[in-house]
């Protein structure tokens, strides 16, 4: 399946940048509070990257989730998703699958650029981080503004509406359940080193 393909990726992937950041399983376990077993079973394979587990590591090697999860297979370097444009905003699709969660990168343009919309509702759950910019939320009667780290999840059948809120673009990670999955979320990784990742 598409979706297996890409998590297959994700391995390699973390193995490389450990061994471009010169440290061992140990140093990454300390940093993070995933166990050292859990950690060389996500390099080999042997593990399902979760998106917690994700998070942990993204920040600890300073990357950029979405070059732990949405970079084409090393394989078939021609492989390019295609971005999309709706209203101003452009939209990169980051899974192939047909059905299932959906995973997109999304740039927004500065909030003068932008007309603030109706909020809308319909069938789905939704999860967002944001990558870099400031983000003005609407959620029914909620209205927030979240910076780059911060991560909100809700259901889309709450009239909602999100654009910029400051004169910066915005870069964001969605992951949008259209039947309404929701994704697992945990409390932050302990310090402690040898503490296994369990859900």
């Amino acid at each position: 399946m598409a979706d297996d393909s890409v998590l297959s990726t994700v391995g390699p992937r973390l193995r490389a940048l450990r061994q471009q950041h010169g440290t061992t399983l140990a140093s990454v376990s300390a940093l993070t509070g995933i166990s050292v077993s859990t950690l060389s079973r996500l390099e080999s394979g042997g593990r399902k990257p979760t998106l917690e587990l994700l998070l942990a590591l993204a920040r600890a090697y300073q990357v950029p989730l979405d070059e732990l999860v949405g970079l084409p297979p090393p394989g078939d370097p021609r492989v390019r998703a295609r971005p999309v444009r709706r209203h101003g905003r452009t939209l990169i699709p980051l899974t192939r699958q047909p059905g299932g969660p959906r995973a997109y990168k999304v740039l927004i343009p500065p909030a003068e650029a932008e007309t603030e919309a109706e909020q809308q509702s319909h069938e789905g759950y939704e999860w967002m981080y944001v990558l870099s910019g400031h983000v003005r939320l609407r959620l029914a009667d909620l209205d927030f503004v979240m910076k780059a780290g911060e991560a909100a999840e809700f259901d889309t059948r709450t009239p909602h509406w999100f654009g910029s809120a400051g004169p910066d673009p915005v870069e964001l990670l969605i992951l949008f359940g259209p039947q309404g999955e929701r994704m697992h979320l945990r409390a932050r990784p302990r310090s402690r080193a040898g503490q296994d990742e369990r859900r």
